[in-house]
């Protein structure tokens, strides 16, 4: 244990019962103060033995006040057997995406679902899957990539320099962008996300600090890009701040990278340990907001959010240095995380995996794929849909399938074919892979208004 001398019979001496808040309290004091002097260590132990009430909640030691507040004893949770109720939009969404909704909608937390039209199968909660809960969160529902987000700038540039000057905006997605696991730029912004003291709070925060600090405006693989397009506004909207028409914009799509995937990865196994369920559910295990662990996710899925957008703000701000204009407008939202929420007057954890926020008058981003235009939308705020719409045009093909489906000049076809210059990018990514976007939002009419266009000209993905 590091250099910190302590055993389980030194906290008996304390006073501690003999039971798991040892090992809970071994194990917190290893993470947070494996440097301390050990009789400094004890008096704190001594405290929080004396006063575990005024310790709950509390980031650090909150664990083990609960320990010792509470019985220890874990128990696997059963299924209910009838499903809480739910609604599926759209008709194009497999058997299996299914499945996966209706194991999700018998956990005993559940109060209710939905599939968008984009819904595929995933890991626990389906791509495109909705789900409210009462006081709980799902690691795994809201996906391993914490805060993945659309992120639309609207400049003053005229929309003709995409084709008048498309060397420079080609150099700029080169020279400014950077993807995967392995590339990041030279120089990082000074964030006010770093100052926060809560990367000092919790253990794995602190641990992933400095990798948070080097991903800073970087995107990852997969389907995750930045492109220059063409914006176009149906009408005035006052909302947005802009007339009717068509301007140049920059839309980024990317999540919290490694240190949001870390995160995850943690608290998955993490909930997997406090509950236990039947094999067809494990992926579901969630962790109760009353507890110190639920507390600890809340706050770092959070952070790990916020670091996202901060992400995001640090891409577009190094491509207009780098392209010249001024910021008109900015339009943004998440598809991967849980709210706090208030639906039926009760309030309830909605996580949106792949799934759009549209509450009523919320402004949101729906693409389609590299070659095809997305489309800026304005939320309805439908109940059934627990204020959600798609987050895509969404898989027609998995990753696998497209690999062995289509090749390098099929792909070429279709971007000549749209006149879209492509950096990067591969067979899993290809635009043929995609549903139908049309399809898509033909089903989710009641969802979502449509209230612009972006039809994406220079693409940079990861290779």
């Amino acid at each position: 244990m590091a250099n910190l001398k302590l055993k389980g019979k030194d906290l008996l001496k304390l006073g501690f019962p003999n039971n798991q808040s040892i090992n809970v309290a071994l194990e917190v004091m290893k993470r947070n103060y494996a440097t301390k002097n050990t009789a400094y260590v004890k008096s704190v132990l001594e405290d929080i033995l004396k006063n575990p009430v005024q310790y709950e909640g509390h980031l650090t030691f909150g664990q083990i006040a609960e320990a010792l507040l509470s019985s220890t004893k874990t128990e696997k949770r059963q299924l209910n057997a009838l499903r809480a109720p739910y609604h599926i939009f759209g008709d194009d969404i497999t058997e299996e995406a299914k499945t996966q909704l209706y194991t999700a909608l018998k956990l005993p937390i559940s109060v209710g679902g939905a599939l968008m039209p984009d819904a595929h199968s995933g890991y626990g909660l389906p791509i495109g899957g909705v789900l409210a809960v009462e006081n709980a969160v799902i690691p795994y529902g809201v996906g391993l990539d914490i805060g993945c987000r659309m992120c639309l700038s609207i400049l003053d540039i005229p929309v003709s320099y995409l084709s008048g000057a498309r060397d420079k905006y080609e150099k700029a997605l080169m020279e400014h962008t950077k993807f995967g696991m392995y590339e990041h730029h030279k120089s990082h912004v000074e964030h006010e996300i770093f100052d926060r003291d809560t990367f000092s709070l919790i253990p794995i925060l602190k641990r992933l600090k400095d990798k948070a600090i080097k991903q800073m405006g970087t995107s990852g693989s997969g389907n995750h890009f930045v492109e220059f397009g063409e914006v176009e506004l149906l009408a005035d909207d006052p909302q947005i701040g802009l007339p009717k028409g068509k301007y140049l914009g920059i839309l980024s799509h990317s999540g919290s990278r490694g240190f949001g995937a870390e995160i995850a990865q943690y608290y998955v196994r993490v909930a997997a340990e406090q509950c236990p369920l039947p094999k067809e559910a494990q992926q579901f295990a969630w962790l109760d907001l009353s507890t110190h662990l639920g507390l600890e996710y809340w706050t770092a899925m959070n952070l790990a959010g916020d670091y996202a957008s901060a992400c995001h703000e640090d891409i577009h701000r190094r491509l207009i240095r780098a392209v010249g204009g001024r910021l008109r407008a900015r339009i943004e939202n998440h598809h991967n995380f849980a709210w706090k929420e208030i639906h039926d007057g009760k309030e309830v954890i909605v996580h949106r995996k792949g799934a759009t926020p549209a509450g009523e008058g919320v402004l949101g981003i729906i693409p389609a794929s590299m070659t095809e235009a997305g489309y800026i939308v304005r939320g309805k705020g439908n109940a059934e849909s627990f204020d959600s719409a798609s987050h895509g045009a969404g898989r027609a093909f998995s990753r696998n399938e497209s690999r062995s489906r289509f090749t390098s000049s099929d792909i070429k076809k279709a971007l000549k074919a749209k006149d879209i210059t492509l950096i990067g990018g591969n067979a899993e990514e290809a635009p043929m892979a995609y549903k139908n976007i049309e399809t898509v939002m033909a089903s989710q009419t009641d969802l979502v208004d449509i209230i612009g266009t972006f039809q994406p000209r220079i693409v940079r993905m990861d290779k």
